[in-house]
């Protein structure tokens, strides 16, 4: 057999070899994940070990030496005593309980607590403190100030994972490193400012798989919530959407709106609808539009509105995914609304705005 026909059946039988399992999670108005186990990363060179048998990335900065990401792997009381009781607590779908601090719109956040200790933290309040960065930073001093890789490699538990960011990843939702914290900026791409940012411990990343993720080993998942559970994740995220959007409302100088219970329940048939149904769509094949939905709830107004989204990560993400679609920001930061019903059921989220009629 000639030398360069048995060198190509060598290399054709190292790819076969890497093939690994693929799971695709579709999310509406965004990108797709790819999930992709991949036996080939055991044989990379490992990267130096950091605390928790977590692997350190040469492109992370340092830990800030103040700032809300301090926060990350401290526990409750600590987190109780710099920034007080929340609001409310909040189920997640993650296996940890969201904080609520909600009393403010210009410091409203979300604090992430799993076995009392602090994972994860959203923050949107444009009073924070998020050093290194700032709410409101415009994304060229960003991009001029830090180096934003593609790829991040860690190594947990003795398990490799390889997160790889496209190029709508790395423009409205980059990942960077700052000592043992993973930092998500969320990008407004109508002002190219920070809108909000996501911190996270490595565990907890694994766990949402914002991007897409390559891994060898065993893959970090949360438990599957069961019927109950998820009536309170759906009923927290519902809230969530609801205070982030007045959130941004407010930062926009638009008058905050106004809960509405029977709005909320249109919309919570309209997400139930389209899982149940697999159908993504503002035209239900059932239930017909939102002017046919509105009216069958009994519902009363001068104008309205709709957005929908399916398979984000959770409320936050789904806000942000609208307020960079020209579209939907256009009906969150809509002025002639004046009350809002948000209803989600499992992955699919369902907005409802109205003009109310005059009394």
């Amino acid at each position: 057999m000639p030398l360069r026909t048995l060198f190509r059946i060598l290399i054709l039988s190292v790819v076969f070899l890497t093939i690994g399992f693929y799971v695709s999670i579709n999310e509406k108005n965004d990108s797709n994940i790819l999930i992709k186990e991949d036996h080939s990363l055991e044989m990379k060179q490992s990267l130096p070990q950091g605390p928790n048998n977590q692997t350190v990335n040469k492109t992370s900065l340092e830990k800030p030496k103040e700032g809300l990401a301090l926060l990350i792997g401290q526990d409750v009381t600590v987190l109780e005593k710099e920034l007080g009781t929340p609001e409310r607590i909040d189920e997640s779908m993650y296996g940890y309980q969201w904080y609520i601090y909600n009393q403010n719109y210009n410091r409203y956040l979300q604090v992430g607590v799993e076995n009392n200790q602090v994972v994860t933290i959203f923050a949107i309040g444009e009073t924070l403190d998020i050093s290194p960065f700032e709410i409101g930073q415009p994304v060229e001093e960003i991009f001029n100030t830090q180096f934003f890789d593609t790829n991040f490699n860690l190594e947990v538990n003795g398990n490799s994972y390889r997160f790889e960011l496209n190029d709508t990843d790395l423009n409205i939702r980059p990942l960077v490193k700052i000592g043992d914290i993973y930092v998500q900026l969320y990008i407004d791409k109508f002002t190219g400012n920070l809108s909000s940012v996501r911190f996270m411990s490595a565990e907890t990343l694994i766990k949402q798989r914002p991007y897409e993720l390559v891994y060898s080993g065993d893959l970090i998942n949360a438990d599957e919530p069961n019927e109950d559970a998820w009536k309170l994740i759906e009923k927290g995220m519902a809230q969530q959407i609801f205070d982030i959007t007045n959130v941004l409302r407010v930062k926009n100088k638009i008058k905050p709106l106004i809960w509405d219970e029977m709005t909320a329940e249109a919309a919570y048939g309209h997400s139930k609808d389209m899982a149940e149904n697999n159908d993504f769509s503002h035209t239900s094949k059932k239930y017909g539009d939102l002017t046919n939905r509105l009216k069958t709830a009994e519902v009363a107004y001068l104008a309205a509105g709709e957005n929908i989204a399916a398979n984000y990560t959770d409320g936050p993400a789904v806000v942000v995914g609208w307020l960079n679609s020209k579209g939907h920001r256009e009906t969150l930061l809509n002025k002639d609304y004046t009350h809002l019903g948000v209803g989600v059921y499992q992955k699919y989220y369902t907005q409802n705005f109205i003009q109310k009629t005059e009394q």
